[in-house]
């Protein structure tokens, strides 16, 4: 047999065994495990010591034997053997100063933990390894998920005592994610507050702790739970070496991105040490919020879009049968808390003339709710604003083509209201302590059960008796004084975690229940906007501030860790939040690039402005496919100059549309050539224009000339703005 033919047998050969492998497994004579996606691998081991290692975390090598064996690394009295040895889940104990994964005091006060390999299992996509105390019957069962499409690996950890005393956890993580070992990594993250959410940071990482957390409550307008680091600090948007992780938890979380002495850097992340003492009874476990963790070498841009990919696909509820968001419009700015039937059924039928498909009416339908002083915990109609209760707004709505939606906030209780007089108890609070009231209301305490039982209780009977597709789900403002009285002290910071799980158990169960239902997570903008959350919501309110400039920057952040589809984006009036006006063409595509609502007041919009309103939603519906469920490449960012463009790719690869924006402009300058990513060099366009903005009119154009000579466009006064929608001919 010749040599070439024998090589290229040998080689395919090879390829069929790699197509073949399984996602997970397992090399006994090594001990060694294997995790693979599409692109990526996770390596993981037992060292001679018994203990569990990280090996490998990156591009997916060729073979078994490429990945190294588990050897731990001797340290001496001033060397931390964290350093040297990647403790796959590191306890607090021995000589190990790092962050560790967990932290324990028993109760005859040995507050030392050091676990070892005991056994594993693998099941289909997952891994399954048991860890335990070298003393005690403390017990870590760690599962991973390998997601191969996705390039997205989960891990967690549940927490078993399974010795005859009680104990308490004092750090309870999900897992650690290692880099590689070296220097000059830089960290990227999402910071902000209310009204100015999702604003990238980046920074490098040097030798300590960098904490992002939460202690609010929620996931925290300041903080969100994701990060993404990048070698050498050197990745774009299409290229480079970038590894990026979010944590799955809708309380009170921690990241701590740590570069070691040696260094290693290392990011740990799960429920926040602070205020954390969570008692394990014999026989109890807590188990932590899943920490996803994935790879590329295509920059920044491939990460977002593995992400998004990853969230519509595994997170978000209609991930079996996916659905496209629909056009609403909001109640909220025409009338805030002075509502009535009459007043309702006005502006639906204005909304109804655009083309909206969801009619959504905001606070102040139920109790004795005239202002945010009363009425919160008393879910029920207010019969002086609606005599014959919601049903006959609601068909009227329906008459209309759309579907009804409702403004809720569960979890909030103002003093005076027909709840707290019955149950003052109710409240987070410490006894004969000052309870602080945020925009005039108190928090629930959800973590109890007799609360968890009354609020699933009155939102199940509101939906049952009223035909109510959507429910907008808010939370106005953060934990204070979060005291449980009813329990022992021992328990009560139990709180941060059961308050949390039994919000997700209500609407788990509310969506169970009706399963039309779908719902919008909103925290007075984007303060519960995460994986846990995403897990049992369709979309997020992404800001209060709907200010079309102002949003460029916070979608931009926003776009980094969650996909535009859940990003909810509304159409407001003009002067908004900081008192720029800006074009009323800005406003809609600046919110066309994700979800698109309408919150501006109807009643007062000219006949032109409706006009152009029909005819830009009628623009979004040809493109929204696209737009939700396509590829989002960021093109011109707005941190880095006066122009933004975003461009949107179908999943098919036959639509693809451009954004862009103008946001002001010096001495005349002509804004630069904006040029188009992952097309079809070979393939044929036809371009479609909304306006005349294009410098070189074409009617087609190839994927190269798309992407390499680009398009400009005569974009000249501040706040222009421009959209094409390319359509490939195939």
């Amino acid at each position: 047999m010749p040599m070439r033919t024998c090589c290229l047998i040998l080689a395919c050969a090879i390829a069929v065994t790699a197509a073949a492998q399984p996602a997970v497994r397992y090399q006994p004579k090594t001990k060694v495990w294997v995790l693979e996606t599409e692109h990526t691998s996770y390596a993981l081991g037992v060292n001679e010591r018994n203990e569990l290692q990280h090996l490998y975390w990156g591009k997916k090598l060729a073979r078994d034997e490429d990945y190294p064996q588990a050897r731990s690394a001797a340290g001496f009295a001033f060397e931390a053997r964290e350093g040297l040895t990647s403790e796959e889940y590191p306890g607090w104990g021995g000589m190990r100063y790092a962050e560790p994964c967990l932290k324990v005091t028993l109760e005859d006060g040995v507050r030392d933990v050091v676990l070892k390999y005991v056994s594993h299992q693998v099941r289909g996509d997952g891994l399954e390894i048991r860890l335990k105390d070298v003393n005690y019957d403390l017990f870590v069962e760690l599962a991973w998920r390998v997601y191969p499409r996705s390039d997205v690996i989960s891990k967690r950890a549940t927490i078993r005592n399974q010795t005859k005393s009680p104990l308490a956890l004092e750090s309870a993580q999900s897992g650690v994610w290692y880099l590689p070992a070296g220097e000059g990594y830089r960290l990227s993250y999402l910071s902000g507050r209310w009204a100015g959410e999702t604003q990238l940071v980046r920074e490098p990482i040097h030798p300590g702790i960098k904490v992002l957390e939460s202690r609010r409550g929620n996931t925290s307008h300041q903080l969100n739970p994701w990060f993404a680091i990048d070698a050498e600090g050197s990745a774009g948007e299409e290229h480079g070496r970038v590894w990026f992780g979010a944590l799955g938890w809708s309380g009170n979380w921690r990241l701590s991105i740590e570069q070691t002495s040696h260094q290693q850097v290392r990011v740990t992340g799960g429920f926040n040490t602070f205020d954390f003492a969570y008692p394990l009874k014999p026989g109890e476990s807590l188990e932590t919020p899943p920490f996803y963790g994935g790879f590329t070498d295509l920059g920044f841009g491939e990460a977002s879009r593995l992400l998004h990919r990853f969230e519509r696909a595994e997170i978000l509820p209609d991930r079996a049968a996916p659905r496209l968001r629909p056009v609403l419009y909001n109640s909220w700015e025409a009338t805030e808390f002075h509502v009535n039937e009459e007043g309702q059924r006005q502006l639906a039928g204005r909304a109804a003339k655009l083309g909206v498909e969801l009619f959504v009416m905001d606070d102040g339908w139920f109790g004795q709710r005239n202002d945010d002083k009363a009425g919160l915990g008393d879910w029920f109609v207010n019969p002086q604003k609606f005599p014959s209760g919601l049903k006959p707004l609601i068909a009227h709505v329906n008459s209309l083509g759309m579907k009804f939606g409702l403004w809720v906030e569960p979890e909030m209780i103002n003093r005076n209201s027909d709840l707290f007089r019955a149950h003052p108890d109710w409240v987070i609070h410490f006894s004969g302590r000052p309870q602080t009231e945020g925009r005039n209301q108190m928090v629930l305490n959800m973590a109890r059960a007799d609360v968890k039982e009354h609020i699933f209780g009155v939102l199940d009977r509101l939906l049952a008796e009223n035909d109510i597709k959507f429910i907008k789900w808010d939370m106005n403002r953060y934990f204070s004084e979060p005291g449980w009285p009813a329990v022992p002290a021992a328990e009560q910071r139990k709180i941060w975690v059961a308050y949390v799980r039994n919000v997700y158990e209500i609407i788990d169960r509310l969506r169970a229940r009706h399963p039309s239902l779908e719902i919008e997570s909103c925290s007075g903008g984007g303060g519960r906007v995460d994986l846990g959350i995403l897990q049992r919501v369709e979309q997020v309110w992404t800001s209060d501030n709907t200010e079309a400039f102002d949003r460029m920057r916070i979608q931009d952040g926003f776009s980094f860790a969650y996909a535009p589809k859940v990003m909810m984006d509304w159409i407001t009036d003009v002067p908004n939040m900081n008192g720029r006006t800006t074009p009323l063409k800005f406003r809609f595509l600046a919110a066309m690039m994700g979800s698109v609502g309408i919150g501006g007041n109807l009643n007062k919009w000219p006949d032109a402005d409706m006009d152009l309103a029909k005819k830009m939603v009628a623009l979004y519906k040809e493109i929204r496919a696209t737009v939700q469920q396509g590829s989002l490449y960021r093109l011109c960012s707005p941190r880095e100059g006066s122009l933004t463009a975003n461009q949107y790719l179908s999943e098919d690869g036959k639509q693809a549309v451009l954004f862009a924006f103008l946001h002001s402009q010096q001495f005349r300058r002509p804004p630069p050539a904006i040029y188009l990513r992952g097309l079809d060099e070979r393939k044929l366009y036809r371009i479609r224009t909304i306006d005349d903005k294009m410098t070189e009119k074409r009617e087609t154009a190839s994927g190269a000339f798309l992407m390499h000579r680009g398009l400009s466009f005569r974009l000249g006064g501040d706040f222009d703005s421009t959209a094409i929608v390319l359509e490939r001919l195939d």
